[in-house]
């Protein structure tokens, strides 16, 4: 586990700055990637994105003063930019109305999809929300992430995102209960 304190540290000298945000990229990347991963869907443009992420983070490094912690931060960049990737490609990540099973189908096909056909569905459900509710659920569920860490990243109140999550919820057990 990675000492934020002395990591910020590491990070503001010129000297060690380099070294440092090699370690943060080799701490963080995983987690990052499926933060990323579950915005994107597609393995290689969660690679293009998760690139991006880092070399905003890198541009950005006079910037982080340790306000929050690194990965809260690293979260911040990562989704901003996987929500700005989705804006500009408008890829399906809403159920279209002429193929209901598009991001199942999509995902059974990517070879990098290690998941069975439930979980494929729960994509598909889950890709189904507009993208805050999105955001919130993937945050909360896969990455186990606190509400207030939740707020920090998207900078939104804890009980607008518990609303956001609880109506994800609802709206996934709804799409499961339509596709029995």
């Amino acid at each position: 586990m990675i000492d934020d304190r002395l990591l910020i540290q590491q990070l503001s000298n010129p000297k060690t700055q380099r070294k440092a945000f090699e370690l943060v990229v080799r701490e963080y990347s995983e987690k990052l990637y499926w933060q990323v991963r579950r915005i994107v869907l597609s393995h290689e443009d969660a690679d293009d994105v998760l690139q991006n992420a880092f070399l905003k983070a890198w541009q950005a490094l006079d910037t982080f003063h340790g306000d929050s912690k690194i990965l809260t931060w690293l979260s911040r960049i990562a989704i901003n930019e996987s929500l700005d990737f989705v804006r500009r490609q408008k890829t399906m990540l809403t159920v279209s109305t002429d193929d209901e099973q598009a991001v199942a189908n999509m995902l059974m096909a990517d070879d990098y999809f290690d998941g069975d056909e439930t979980e494929a569905q729960l994509q598909q459900a889950i890709a189904s929300l507009p993208d805050v509710q999105r955001t919130v659920f993937q945050l909360r569920y896969y990455d186990e992430m606190k509400y207030s860490d939740i707020s920090r990243v998207l900078g939104t109140s804890e009980g607008a995102l518990k609303a956001s999550y609880h109506i994800a919820v609802k709206k996934i057990s709804e799409f499961f209960k339509s596709h029995d």
